[in-house]
């Protein structure tokens, strides 16, 4: 929902023209409506989806005279209507019917002590006239992003990176941390950004902007992993994990438009249907997406989402992308991307947002299911780890690229240090979970499912001014699975207590069905007008001279990408992503 804006002079008046610059990229993000509102050295914009409070009440910025309070704000805060009776109580008068009015009275009324109260998806900021400084805040799990960038000057930011980059002055030195990491993680992770000195708001923090260039970050909630192991029979969790995913689905509800599904076929967006559906919602609008087969991989799943289409006599769309479609629409695809995004089914979400925003401006999809419910293949390793070998058996089972084969696919001066593996040990030595298994599902819930499925789907959706609302990543949801013991998230092949539940409400053909992926088998093997397109990426003279990788490398990759494939699909087509981004962001 939306997308937002701002500067902070420490040297002067703020520019309105720097704003408006970010906001134009931002466009798509909220196509409804648009403003600017400055005042001395600050200067907020906002890009409006209409979700809540549909009347020119709920524009932004937000200003309220008589707290001396403006806000721009991204996301939806689920309890609003409680907050604000609660508010009213306190007695607090409102103009709006809006959630964004709630935070700024809440602000007013706990200052950042408000975000305890918030459930929901947030990134936003709000200047305060008293003593001239700027609050910025990001929800527990980083489902809405903020990125900014500080220098002596001052302080910008905005809800994509591409936006930021609008700015005079951003620089775009390659981070060789984040390199690593995107290599290894396949995603950029933490507060880094591929760039030098250009930051992203870490998930659960807060940041206080003053006038006079003191920037002080604070973190506001931190996931526990403290697992019962005591008496407490599997069949009560059952029933305390049901009762928690209704209540997330139902909040997820709150709007003043319809709300639909993204429905692939498996466990995850096939419960998240029948829980609307358990819980009253009839003719729910559900839309899968599927390709072209390749070779003897499948491209749809569409046999199991019709499963459940029929079951719940959904209003259900099949949307059939052709290579040609997938092909054409990749560049689009890449400029609609914060950051280099590696994983194959970003086109996917991308080209099935592009449909299912012709009909609802608000869907809830599955991620985030298999991190917070132990999904994956390499968590089971992770039981049989000693504590001192337990970061290699995850790098073993998570990197794309070990680091000999990085440093062959860099060139030499990013070839120094082995930064992901560092960033993994590290990770595990000061993670407070006790067991390896508990430090893997952490670091996974906690960092890589915020930038890597979390970040996708936001961008896709928002690339087409469509909200997604991600059940699974209710932060009180998330904070009870961590309390379950792995026994029973792991028992069976993985996600086995959300199975049982899910027994109580869907079809077993989609649970028991062998674990898919969102399939997009033309960039898994590469060939054709897909190779056609590497060959022409690395070509250029701007990649040729750009000197992240080892060009000679690069031609080995060119000449024989079946020999450079993973469990995680092409490495070729992982570093033609990042080049084509760089290209397609002008960035030399």
């Amino acid at each position: 929902m939306c997308g937002i804006a701002g500067e902070i002079s420490f040297s002067g008046r703020a520019a309105p023209n720097q704003v408006n610059n970010m906001l134009e990229m931002l466009q798509p993000r909220g196509p409804d409506g648009a403003g600017v509102w400055a005042q001395g050295n600050v200067c907020l914009g906002h890009r409006r989806l209409n979700i809540i409070d549909l009347s020119a009440r709920g524009n932004q910025p937000m200003h309220d005279p008589h707290l001396g309070l403006t806000i721009v704000f991204n996301g939806c805060i689920y309890n609003y209507k409680s907050l604000r009776q609660e508010l009213e109580k306190l007695g607090h008068h409102f103009f709006s019917t809006s959630d964004t009015e709630v935070v700024l009275k809440a602000y007013a009324q706990w200052q950042e002590n408000c975000l305890q109260w918030f459930n929901g998806m947030f990134a936003f900021a709000i200047w305060q006239r008293e003593d001239n400084t700027v609050f910025l805040a990001r929800d527990r799990l980083g489902i809405k992003p903020l990125y900014y960038h500080q220098n002596d000057n001052g302080l910008r930011f905005s809800s994509t990176l591409p936006s930021l980059l609008k700015c005079t002055g951003v620089p775009t030195q390659i981070n060789e941390r984040a390199l690593h990491h995107y290599m290894a993680f396949r995603a950029i992770i933490e507060s880094d950004t591929l760039f030098h000195d250009v930051h992203k708001l870490k998930p659960g923090h807060w940041m206080k902007v003053s006038q006079d260039g003191e920037v002080n970050i604070r973190r506001f909630w931190k996931l526990q992993s403290d697992p019962d192991d005591g008496e407490r029979h599997e069949q009560d969790w059952q029933e305390e994990l049901e009762k928690a995913l209704f209540t997330s689905a139902r909040r997820r509800l709150e709007a003043d438009v319809p709300v639909g599904v993204l429905l692939s076929g498996g466990l995850d967006s096939s419960l998240v249907v029948g829980l609307l559906s358990e819980l009253g919602q009839k003719q729910i609008h559900t839309f899968s997406i599927g390709f072209d087969n390749v070779a003897e991989q499948e491209g749809n799943e569409f046999r199991y989402s019709d499963i459940i289409a029929e079951h719940y006599d959904t209003r259900h769309q099949k949307i059939f992308a052709e290579h040609s479609e997938l092909l054409a629409q990749l560049r689009p695809c890449i400029r609609a991307m914060s950051e280099p995004m590696v994983s194959h089914d970003v086109i996917g979400f991308y080209l099935l947002s592009r449909e299912v925003s012709k009909h609802v401006k608000v869907v809830q999809s599955g991620q985030g299911a298999d991190e917070v419910f132990a999904g994956y293949h390499w968590y089971p390793p992770m039981l049989e780890a000693s504590d001192e070998k337990a970061f290699q058996v995850y790098a073993d089972a998570y990197f794309s690229w070990d680091f000999e084969q990085l440093s062959k696919a860099l060139a030499p001066r990013y070839r120094e240090h082995n930064l992901a593996l560092q960033y993994v040990q590290d990770y595990f030595k000061l993670c407070p979970a006790k067991l390896p298994v508990d430090k893997a599902l952490l670091l996974d819930t906690a960092v890589m499912l915020v930038d890597d499925p979390v970040k996708r789907v936001d961008n896709m959706t928002m690339a087409f001014g469509l909200e997604a609302r991600v059940p699974f990543l209710d932060h009180e949801l998330v904070e009870l699975a961590f309390r379950i013991p792995h026994r029973l998230k792991m028992k069976d092949g993985g996600k086995y207590l959300l199975k049982q539940v899910a027994r109580q409400i869907i079809p077993n053909q989609v649970i028991d069905r062998p674990k898919g992926y969102f399939p997009v088998p033309a960039l898994r093997q590469m060939q054709g007008e897909y190779l056609d397109l590497a060959r022409e990426v690395f070509s250029r003279q701007v990649a040729r001279e750009r000197d992240i990788f080892e060009m000679n490398y690069i031609d080995q990759m060119l000449a024989r990408p079946q020999d450079f494939t993973g469990p995680f699909g092409s490495k070729l087509w992982q570093v033609t992503l990042l080049e084509l981004w760089l290209q397609e962001h002008n960035i030399g």
